[in-house]
């Protein structure tokens, strides 16, 4: 009989961390998406609080305000991973929230006197620091979870992409119309930044053999628990781990996922941002002036990601799936169920305006399984080079956002034609369909060799016995 092993509290300072990581994620969110309904605010007063400033924006200056997050946001993912290692998660992750949550509070004090432009620039600098959160995520998670809490716990953590969207949507909303105004959007966006940061300062801590507050039997357990997939203690693993790029670079794991994110954000860009514009012009519906349509999808995948996280702990601890196979079976479901339902909005007349919004909510709904299927698999690959993984991954991902609205724009040329945006999700479901084939046939959850601490040592002796003997053979033959 298997003795039990000694985890420390039912409620560890593990779960503080990922609780902490889930309120990282969810305020960091808010200021993501919250222009959204603010620019609606600061451009038509009479629909919220008329008591405050209106802009007369065009359509093309709002959507240079909605999209400037982006052009910073992709540029800092990958010295994300670099900062992260250098300084630990905790001082990257206070920096790269505190300085979201100040940006926000410059904008009611700067839009007077610069306009939309000025907004643009603060939501770049919103951007660039936010760039940094989510490499960070993941190399705090490789350090804290247990090997076989990975799956749970990094999930858990990640459900606050759902609920910081959702909470942007309805909380913006009822700010803007009450008597905060519009600037109160920016005031609470601020504000909890804030508290999170002073909560992560006391509480964080970048490993457990880091922290003050951790039970003896909580730190052997998560670290013997690493161990296990290792040779040598992780409490002797050295502070800097130089990263081995060639074996990253020439690693099929490692392309499976970079594939399957990219075609992930390639597909939920299209189901985001791309069907409420069809269903404004082929159904005629306005899906975004509707704060229950706009945030539906969103608390349907929140609802989601957390059948999927019980599902797959129900079918690993009974052992019906491996790890790996719960990875590709859910995002299998993630990414080619939404891909039918692509093409089959693009079907849907203007009678059907119901079935319309069941397909959109479902197919966002349950692309949230795309999280625990490959979004957690940089853990898996590498807890040693999480960061840096993330870092790759998510710049890859995150330029696709700005490129697929060119490519509509080339290929839709009338928004009421159905046929130009039954092109568009094709190709989405084309993307969806061979992204998740490309990661069911290379994608792993194998540990990998370049994972160990010391993989560029061992290489550089191999190599130096190589010579060796090359050397040694060719004075015996002289």
């Amino acid at each position: 009989m298997t003795a039990d092993i000694e985890k420390g509290p039912i409620l560890g300072q593990r779960h503080l961390q990922v609780f902490l990581l889930f309120l990282a994620i969810t305020v960091n969110y808010i200021a993501k998406f919250n222009a959204g309904v603010a620019v609606v605010a600061m451009t038509n007063a009479e629909t919220t609080n008329p008591d405050f400033p209106e802009y007369d924006w065009n359509e093309m200056e709002k959507s240079y305000i909605l999209s400037s997050f982006f052009w910073g946001y992709f540029v800092t993912q990958f010295p994300g991973g670099y900062l992260c290692r250098r300084f630990g998660a905790k001082l990257t992750m206070f920096v790269s929230t505190l300085g979201s949550a100040l940006g926000a509070l410059l904008i009611p004090f700067t839009v007077d006197w610069g306009g939309w432009q000025v907004y643009c620039g603060i939501r770049v600098v919103q951007g660039l620091f936010q760039g940094l959160l989510f490499p960070c995520i993941h190399s705090h998670l490789a350090a804290w979870c247990p090997v076989s809490e990975r799956n749970r716990l990094g999930a858990l953590a990640n459900t606050g992409i759902e609920c910081g969207t959702v909470l942007a949507m309805f909380l913006s909303g009822i700010i803007a119309a009450s008597s905060m105004g519009w600037p109160g959007i920016s005031y609470i966006s601020c504000g909890v930044g804030v508290v999170w940061c002073i909560l992560w300062i006391v509480f964080a801590a970048n490993s457990p053999s880091e922290s003050k507050l951790i039970s003896e039997a909580e730190c052997n357990y998560i670290e013997s628990s690493k161990n296990a997939l290792k040779e040598v203690d992780a409490r002797d693993t050295p502070k800097k781990i130089p990263v081995p790029w060639e074996a990253i670079m020439s690693s099929w794991p490692f392309w499976a996922l970079l594939v399957a994110r990219s075609a992930q954000s390639w597909g939920f860009s299209t189901l985001q941002a791309e069907i409420p514009s069809y269903m404004n012009g082929v159904l005629g519906m306005d899906m975004k002036s509707n704060a229950l349509f706009s945030a539906l999808p969103y608390f349907a995948m929140w609802c989601m990601s957390y059948i999927y996280l019980i599902l797959s702990d129900v079918l690993l601890q009974k052992e019906i799936l491996s790890l790996n196979g719960i990875r590709k079976t859910f995002n299998s479901l993630a990414f080619w169920v939404p891909a039918v339902g692509l093409i089959a909005v693009g079907f849907v007349g203007e009678s059907q305006q119901t079935l319309a919004i069941v397909l959109m909510t479902a197919n966002v709904g349950i692309n949230a399984g795309s999280t625990i299927g490959s979004a957690l698999n940089t853990i898996d690959l590498s807890p040693n080079h999480a960061g840096i993984l993330m870092g790759i991954v998510n710049t890859s991902a995150n330029i696709i956002p700005i490129l697929t609205p060119l490519l509509v724009g080339l290929i839709v040329k009338n928004e009421e034609d159905r046929t130009e945006w039954q092109i568009v999700f094709a190709i989405s479901a084309i993307v969806f369909g061979l992204g998740n084939l490309f990661y069911i046939v290379f994608g792993s959850t194998k540990l990998q060799p370049w994972d160990d601490e010391n993989f560029l040592l061992s290489k550089d002796i191999q190599n130096e016995d190589c010579v060796d003997n090359k050397s040694t053979e060719t004075k015996e033959k002289y």
